[in-house]
């Protein structure tokens, strides 16, 4: 039976860079997911019959609306859902299924990077046919709806049974129970060299993969332990949980300490990695050596043609425009486009579509290329083991000798998290209007809030960061996120560009010392938040 069930708009249900992101709390108010679930549907045309990919990332309260979304993708005419088993699916394996199967787009449960739990946070966003992020003028349709819907439709059946592979019918549509992993490994061994990673595991390499009790458990187990080989042991935290085992599930260098302390040290692992909550975000260490998200983007870039999937060559390089300039000098040399974006990999997709761009990268530790349309945390590390097993040379051999050949991009980001958003706000737009006057001052050559002009549709979009650009190519840049679920954010990056070898092996925050301590006097950032340092440096 399908019901018309009237409801009221909730304020606030407005998606950000990636989706609707809330504490699990506001999801768990009645009617609050159904809303914006038949707001995403509300806003969509001509997909009767199609096909809908859902799934999740396996958080807490995930099971619940996995349920949810599939009665209601019944009773508003889908004719097919396409669900993980056991309703888990990592955000790049959701995106190459919409892509294999040409669904019509997906539905995906996740907060990605952010905590779970039931105290922890909640997300629900929308992938299009592309398999990417919907695009900014769906999400402000979406957000339009959501302010004055009245109704929702839902099937009254009981819940499928997400743990047995196979087809039920709901309602006159089918939903099929897929395995999760099986087409995504499949089409990794389409794009590396699998038979090269075996032989380097063979020469007695050693690695650590922290799934950080998140979705990535069961791929990394599959495809690092089962199809390559690498012994048991090898993937850390493997089991998804409802709370992440209590992990911070952000693969940096403060969440995924546990991993850091086991590799960095002498005589640990050859090489170490780890993704987050939904498997889209990577971090890469070696022994003794953190690789930045920027140089590693820069560095996959330099040595991508190693790889079966890349061997023809890039058609150019998108980057985040907080992310290090690196990169580009890697396009620079290749000859090919080097495309700087808003945050969000949304922005990524017409450039990938068009055919302008292969590889992307953020600083936010996400990475991937054309083969998906969303960052792909274990695509990244497979990427670098086949790098490492062609090269025949260290994490830390690799990324010092690409330093020599084009500098080094010194690049860190500090985090001020959970600021009071009225301070945030309001630091933001003083430093807005100082803009004019700072150019000439302290070597600052420009001064501007970042817009962006796409080049595949013309579209523009303003206000995505404040840019402070030194003559010597030196960065600061301010912004603020959109993925927390409480207070804001602030977020600042320092970049220095450094050519001279000799210099290369400064500790980065002695490097950025004099721009991490302007950065901060600039923009009054203790006075107007309180906080005498970042929360998080990355």
């Amino acid at each position: 039976m399908i019901l018309t069930v009237a409801t009221a708009p909730f304020e606030g249900q407005k998606p950000g860079t990636s989706g609707l992101r809330k504490k699990v709390t506001v999801f768990r108010e009645p009617h609050y997911a159904e809303n914006f679930i038949q707001s995403i549907f509300d806003s969509l045309d001509g997909f009767t019959g199609q096909t809908l990919v859902i799934g999740g990332d396996g958080r807490f309260y995930n099971a619940e609306v996995i349920q949810t979304a599939i009665r209601m993708a019944a009773a508003n005419g889908f004719g097919r859902v396409m669900v993980g088993q056991n309703g888990l699916l990592s955000t790049p394996a959701a995106s190459h299924l919409i892509r294999k199967y040409k669904a019509f787009g997906g539905i995906i449960l996740s907060a990605s990077h952010n905590p779970g739990g039931p105290d922890g946070d909640f997300g629900i966003k929308y992938n299009a046919g592309n398999g990417g992020p919907a695009p900014e003028k769906l999400t402000d349709a979406i957000f339009a709806r959501t302010k004055t819907i009245s109704s929702y439709r839902i099937t009254t059946s009981p819940d499928i049974n997400l743990g047995r592979i196979g087809e039920t019918r709901l309602e006159g549509m089918v939903v099929q129970v897929v395995d999760p992993v099986a087409d995504y490994a499949a089409l990794m061994q389409t794009l590396f060299d699998f038979d090269a990673i075996r032989d380097l595991i063979a020469s007695g390499f050693t690695m650590k993969f922290d799934a950080m009790g998140a979705i990535t458990g069961p791929y990394a187990h599959r495809i690092l332990e089962g199809i390559l080989g690498f012994p048991q042991g090898t993937v850390m935290n493997g089991t998804p949980l409802p709370d992440f085992g209590g992990h911070h599930p952000d693969p940096n260098l403060v969440h995924a300490k546990e991993l850091v302390d086991i590799v960095m040290p002498p005589g640990g692992p050859d090489f170490g990695a780890a993704s987050d909550g939904d498997g889209d975000r990577n971090l890469i260490i070696g022994r003794g050596m953190y690789v930045t998200p920027s140089d590693s983007l820069a560095i996959l870039a330099a040595n991508a043609t190693l790889t079966p999937g890349y061997a023809q060559g890039l058609a150019g390089i998108a980057r985040s425009m907080p992310t290090s300039c690196a990169a580009d000098r890697v396009a620079e040399r290749l000859g090919i486009g080097a495309y700087e974006t808003p945050t969000g990999w949304k922005f990524f997709g017409n450039l990938l579509d068009a055919g302008k761009a292969t590889l992307c990268g953020e600083e936010s530790f996400g990475t991937g290329s054309n083969h998906v349309r969303e960052k792909d945390g274990l695509w990244a590390v497979l990427m670098w083991l086949n790098v490492l097993a062609k090269r025949h040379q260290g994490v830390a051999e690799i990324v010092t000798a690409h330093w020599r050949e084009y500098g080094r991009n010194y690049y860190s980001r500090h985090d001020y998290e959970e600021v009071d958003a009225e301070a945030a706000n309001g630091l933001m737009k003083a430093l807005r209007e100082q803009l004019p006057s700072l150019v000439g001052q302290h070597g600052i050559s420009m001064a501007d809030d970042f817009s962006y002009d796409d080049p595949v549709d013309g579209s523009r979009t303003t206000h995505q960061g404040i840019r402070l650009i030194f003559a010597d190519g030196s960065r600061i840049i301010y912004r603020l996120s959109g993925t927390g679920t409480a207070g804001a954010t602030l977020r600042v990056y320092i970049e220095r560009y450094e050519p001279d070898a000799s210099r290369h092996a400064i500790e980065t925050q002695v490097a950025l010392a004099d721009l991490i301590a302007l950065s901060r006097a600039l923009a009054g950032i203790e006075a107007r938040t309180g906080r005498a340092a970042p929360t998080v440096i990355t």
